[in-house]
């Protein structure tokens, strides 16, 4: 006896969207920085503020317009990412508006203005960047086709801030540039672009790099011929750090080309060379440079620093800096002053941009610290997700390239300002004043929920085969 079955095609399976628990999530990603605008207010103050309300509503319709794109136009994106960009982006204004009601930064600037107001209306414009990424960005894998269009975009955007009458000199480093008034970062764009060429180039060229190498000493060390691309790398971030004394975005760049390499490659040998050449280039720029020397000295003993230092000298400045940016931890403790109750204010004026972080360790204490990084490290957990879901090898490179250069640069500030590393004068992504910063790192976040939204798509269902309707399995 034999039975007879027809065999059925399988469809794809459809993944759930995720979109009501990004909405949940978004609910307490707004509630907890207006609860924290309570609280500055009342521990300032003593009374509820008179801007909650608009704060409130300003940031739910910041968030509520973003979701309603995410939902429309990237519905299987990771739930998470959005999230996480709303708390951070929320309590970075909370925090800047609680240090733009500081007396003693009010008196001491005589044209001093509040930079909330204006970090607002960056954070605006960040989500309208987001918003045109996901309506413009269809397909991440176009990006492709711009491989080295993007790598002369990006060296354009390193070399502005050289160019006379453009760039702007603020405390030694020259990585500003001045437009109709306003002054932007071109830097924070160009990692965005510069992951974009890496991903395309490595795609093509990872074959050659991964194999062809010859073994020494345990490591796979590549041919002369294919050194090449790190050695580019390397000479143009010491020409950044040389010129524009910038040592955060040397460090960016060059990592983060480290990082995708040896994704691209698997192969340690590019790690252990890229962290040679590394320090190689940051010692002897780091004993030749004086902005770097002024760093190093502020890292390497902020107290003696400053009293060898000359007055009004860069280095006095700096060490000034990192001594009440060591203060500032040290009376945290393990919970904190409460917020609005520290006195990071004495930092001033960078308070609110280099050193904002300073102010969490002293308000929010060690424990306000962690969940500060807990939330940094979750966003570079979901882009690493999304690189290995990713179906297409440039969709890979570039999810792993945007989340290590925003890992690199959480870990060169939030390790500068609590002395692991010399200070590198970059932005807390998210939490400090800037607009460069909370513009490009909204944009980072639109292209991964790009990525996202395409690996976690349901893979479209086979066409029908007549074959297949034909086929019958024929069972004992």
């Amino acid at each position: 006896m034999s039975v007879v079955t027809n065999t059925t095609t399988i469809g794809a399976i459809e993944a759930p969207s995720r979109r009501n628990t990004e909405l949940a999530l978004l609910a307490f990603a707004v509630a907890i920085p207006v609860f924290a605008y309570l609280n500055v207010g009342l521990a300032i103050d003593g009374e509820v503020p008179a801007g909650m309300l608009g704060y409130g509503l300003g940031l739910g319709l910041l968030a509520s317009v973003a979701h309603l794109v995410v939902r429309k136009f990237a519905p299987y994106a990771d739930p998470l990412l959005l999230p996480l960009a709303t708390l951070l982006n929320g309590m970075g204004l909370v925090l800047i508006w609680r240090l733009d009601q500081s007396p003693r930064i009010i008196n001491r600037y005589k044209t001093f203005s509040p930079d909330a107001p204006s970090q607002m209306l960056y954070s605006a414009i960040a989500v309208a960047m987001f918003v045109g990424v996901l309506l413009l960005l269809k397909d991440h894998r176009v990006l492709q086709r711009y491989t080295y269009i993007s790598m002369v975009a990006a060296l354009v955007l390193l070399l502005l801030p050289l160019v006379p009458g453009l760039g702007a000199d603020v405390l030694g480093a020259k990585i500003w540039i001045s437009v109709a008034g306003f002054s932007i970062q071109p830097g924070e764009f160009a990692k965005i672009i510069l992951a974009v060429f890496f991903s395309g180039y490595l795609m093509v060229k990872r074959d050659a790099l991964a194999l062809a190498s010859r073994r020494f000493m345990g490591l796979y060390l590549p041919r002369g011929r294919d050194l090449g691309p790190i050695l580019t790398i390397w000479a143009v971030s010491l020409l950044i750090l040389v010129f524009e004394n910038d040592l955060g975005t040397s460090l960016l760049f060059f990592g983060m080309f480290v990082i995708m390499l040896y994704v691209a490659t698997e192969r340690t040998s590019w790690v252990v060379m890229g962290l040679l050449m590394s320090t190689a280039g940051a010692v002897v720029v780091g004993s030749t440079a004086t902005h770097v020397k002024s760093r190093v000295a502020a890292w390497l003993d902020p107290f003696e620093c400053l009293k060898t230092a000359p007055e009004g000298s860069n280095m006095a400045a700096a060490c000034d800096q990192m001594t009440q940016v060591l203060m500032s931890f040290g009376s945290g403790g393990i919970l904190g002053t409460g917020l609005g109750q520290g006195n990071s204010d004495l930092i001033g004026f960078a308070a609110n941009s280099d050193f904002i972080f300073a102010t969490v360790g002293e308000e929010l204490g060690l424990a306000g610290v962690m969940v500060f990084l807990l939330l940094y490290g979750l966003i570079i957990e979901r882009g690493v997700r999304t690189a290995l879901a990713a179906r297409d090898p440039f969709g890979k490179l570039l999810a792993m390239g945007l989340s290590g250069a925003f890992a690199l640069q959480v870990f060169v500030v939030a390790g500068g300002v609590m002395g692991l590393i010399p200070l590198t004068g970059m932005t807390m992504p998210f939490l400090a004043y800037g607009g460069s910063s909370v513009i490009a790192n909204w944009a980072l976040i639109g292209i991964l929920i790009r990525i996202s939204d395409t690996a976690r798509r349901p893979a479209p269902a086979p066409a029908p085969s007549p074959d297949a309707e034909m086929t019958q399995v024929v069972r004992p």
